[in-house]
């Protein structure tokens, strides 16, 4: 359990916009800024975070927090494991008093499974260095044949395997980690004639895996012996902890870089990845010899809308990832390809070029995907006329896979223009393919937005006209509550005029609703609301009137619900919905002022006349009970009817005047 008090140094530390930052590119618009949701699949930006407030929002699928609560959210981690993230990101120590048996327990095989992982990568980065085998193996392969430099080493966190059979599991065993996990992380694997464990990655040099917030999910064996028998590269099983189609090798280390330079270059092995960072060119990712995914491509375009892919120059794989391209194409990115002369890969290009010369080249030779693929399929086609048709074919499924209109129209037009084909049956062809290939879907997802918005529609027509009807109809307890809760964190601290008699008032917004609240013992039937509402009333009455309450302490605060439910509220249209109805109904209402005079006294009335409506009928239920014996039917009447003499006064109350 980490202290309030550090727990308070977080927050205040943590700035939203660099840890949101980490994760998505996010572009200033006004005092906020904006970026695609990183939760959903979106492509226009509906994911705002306010500096301000220190909380972020998506009105697209309605996730909303604090900067403690995204690296929750985004991490999948628990609170206090999402504080250490922010924490450590700002050299704050976390202290924590020991742990309960009962928290010890809760402690779930993910986290165990993160700890054995760094474990096991500091072990191997330190044998490398630290070991005679593997200095004189593996850092001679990192060193002498890679070119790669002490820092570049230490950066990637590389390291060695020993050649002995489990000397990693029994080094684990000995430090304190259980089986079970080294079993589940891959790190080892149990012989069935005996039940020993034996090292995976046993003998080969080692290439940790890092997720997008730097922590160490997996790892790459690559052997340096040249017997064929043996897989060149071992890698860490799908786990817990791991899955290969979400995660990027080098993302965590591009991060920055592609956010600044605005694209990624993607590249097909760790050694590609390694090489060009150390020449100077860090927007570097690799799929790490897998095909490209779906949620690969969307977790890169949270930092750009734009890849490079390079290809060897003899690289007989082109025309294997031509289909993984299309899929980055169907997310709306856009492709430029670079290929490299034909003696280099990657790797070897980066270690013969200084960084200049490596981005000049890049610059001057990348070109865009589609022309890069008409080009080069034609070529091979050559003038038989069958094959040029299936290029043509071939390319018309790429265009069709680019969503924006204005960019499948220049692609069908300069491909025209390659293939020497009429424009227009380009065009048709395109045309024909999307209907066939997404218009049913399109229509669908048409139809099913329609029926949802004609719904939500008949639902807000219905509710408008129960607003209207009258004042004993009004809304639901619940829709009551939540305006209630809107005006106290809004406008708690702002004040407004009512006429009492011939007496104008100064009627302060929290405390008229503090006040009626305590009054009559209510409170809301929503609990969340209820732990709001006392951390509010408990600062209020410690500040004074007409002091603004910190909305910190309802975004950061501890309670996920809690924080969440206040970014619903705060980011929540200032239209009062409520007071709106009434203002049409009964009063010409122009200013704030006058909105809340008429809003807030009417929310009040009618949620404490609900409540009280709701204490009449369940007394009144009790009084149909036979068995009922004469006193309590007696104390029920009492209560029904010094619960009618609460709604004659709350009657006299409403008349109050608005000015």
């Amino acid at each position: 359990m980490i202290d309030r008090l550090t727990i308070d140094r977080i927050f205040a530390a943590a700035d939203i916009v660099e840890i949101i930052g980490d994760y998505v590119t996010l572009k200033k618009k006004g005092v906020n800024y904006q970026a695609c949701c990183p939760f959903h699949n979106e492509k226009t930006p509906s994911f705002v975070v306010s500096p301000a407030k220190g909380m972020y929002k998506c009105f697209g699928c309605g996730k909303g927090g604090n900067a403690v609560g995204f690296v929750m959210e985004h991490e999948n981690v628990s609170f206090p494991e999402a504080l250490r993230i922010v924490a450590k990101r700002y050299g704050i120590e976390v202290e924590e008093k020991e742990q309960t048996e009962e928290e010890i327990k809760r402690n779930n095989d993910r986290e165990s499974m993160f700890a054995v992982n760094g474990w096991a990568a500091e072990y191997f980065a330190k044998y490398l260095t630290g070991n005679p085998e593997g200095r004189s193996v593996g850092l001679a392969y990192f060193a002498q044949k890679r070119g790669f430099t002490d820092s570049t080493i230490r950066k990637f966190g590389l390291g060695f395997c020993s050649s002995e059979r489990d000397a990693m599991s029994v080094a684990a065993l000995s430090a304190g980690y259980k089986e079970e996990f080294l079993l589940s992380t891959g790190l080892s694997l149990k012989q069935e004639s005996d039940g020993r464990l034996r090292d995976r990655f046993r003998d080969r040099v080692i290439f940790p895996v890092h997720n997008i917030s730097g922590r160490v999910v997996a790892f790459g064996g690559r052997t340096l012996r040249t017997d064929k028998s043996v897989a060149k590269y071992q890698n860490s099983p799908e786990s817990e902890i791991y899955s290969k189609k979400r995660e990027l090798y080098g993302l965590y280390f591009a991060k920055k870089a592609i956010q600044q330079l605005d694209f990624a270059i993607m590249v097909e092995g760790y050694t590609d990845v390694i090489s060009m960072h150390q020449a100077g060119v860090e927007n570097v990712v690799a799929s790490s010899g897998t095909s490209l995914t779906t949620e690969q491509i969307l977790l890169l375009r949270r930092f750009t809308r734009n890849i490079t892919v390079i290809y060897d120059g003899d690289s007989a794989g082109i025309h294997a990832s031509l289909r993984g391209i299309d899929m980055i194409l169907k997310e709306g990115m856009n492709v430029r390809v670079v290929l490299l002369p034909a003696e280099h890969d990657p790797d070897s290009f980066a270690r013969a070029h200084t960084a200049e010369e490596l981005q000049r080249y890049i610059s001057e030779n990348e070109q865009d995907f589609l022309s890069f693929k008409a080009k080069l399929m034609l070529e091979q086609a050559g003038k038989d006329p069958i094959k040029r048709s299936e290029v043509i074919r071939d390319m018309v499924q790429s265009i069709v896979q680019v969503p924006d209109s204005i960019q499948r129209a220049v692609y069908i037009k300069e491909c025209a223009r390659i293939m020497e084909i009429d424009h227009d049956t380009l065009v048709a062809e395109v045309a024909r393919q999307r209907v066939s290939s997404t218009g049913e879907k399109e229509a669908s997802d048409f139809i099913r937005r329609q029926q949802q918005q004609q719904q939500s529609q008949q639902v807000a027509e219905k509710e408008w006209m129960r607003f209207t009807k009258s004042q004993a109809v009004g809304s639901s307890p619940l829709a009551l509550e939540t305006e209630l809760m809107k005006y106290l964190l809004k406008s708690g601290h702002k004040n407004y005029q009512l006429r009492e008699g011939r007496e104008v008032v100064d009627v302060n917004v929290a405390q008229e609703i503090i006040d009626n609240l305590e009054g009559d013992n209510i409170s809301f039937d929503n609990k969340v609301y209820n732990e709001i509402f006392d951390i509010y009333r408990k600062c209020w009455h410690e500040q004074g009137i007409g002091v603004e309450v910190p909305l910190r302490l309802f975004i950061n605060h501890e309670d996920s619900d809690v924080s969440n439910t206040a970014v619903d509220i705060l980011t929540s249209e200032d239209n009062y919905v409520i007071s709106q109805i009434w203002s049409k109904k009964e009063v010409h209402v122009e200013s704030e002022e006058e909105l809340l005079a008429v809003g807030v006294h009417k929310a009040i009335m009618l949620y404490r006349s609900k409540v009280v409506d709701k204490m009449i009928e369940e007394y009144r239920s009790k009084l149909d009970n036979e068995e009922l014996s004469d006193e309590e039917r007696d104390e029920y009447v009492k209560q029904v009817s010094s619960l009618n003499r609460i709604k004659t006064k709350m009657a006299k109350q409403s008349k109050r005047i608005v000015m």
